[in-house]
């Protein structure tokens, strides 16, 4: 399983981004076994677009096979996107790290 989660910085020491398409950093973990197996972490390049950033970094999480997204906040076209991709998503705060292994226990409230 990959999820891919919005971030303040380059690190799971980093706070969760309290916004989703226009979040400095997206770090991208590979679940297996209920433990982090691979950590991937992407430049947000939609970040600084006129507009339509939700789209394009909806797109991007598809591109990558990401099956579920945490992040703050999530603003509706990205949220339909994600939701058309299969791609479910959940709120999160705090340290990276942490919430990565509160999502694994299931504690995480999902966005609807």
């Amino acid at each position: 399983m990959k999820i891919a989660i919005s971030a303040g910085g380059k690190s799971l020491e980093n706070n969760v981004s309290e916004i989703f398409a226009r979040c400095p950093y997206f770090v991208v973990v590979e679940i297996k076994d209920g433990n982090i197996d691979k950590t991937e972490i992407l430049e947000n390049k939609g970040a600084n677009q006129m507009g339509g950033a939700g789209i394009a970094v909806a797109q991007l999480m598809a591109e990558k096979e990401v099956n579920a997204v945490i992040t703050g906040n999530i603003g509706p076209r990205a949220f339909e996107i994600l939701r058309q991709f299969g791609i479910e998503i959940y709120r999160g705060q705090g340290k990276i790290k942490e919430v990565i292994e509160k999502f694994l226990e299931e504690k995480l409230e999902k966005f609807e």
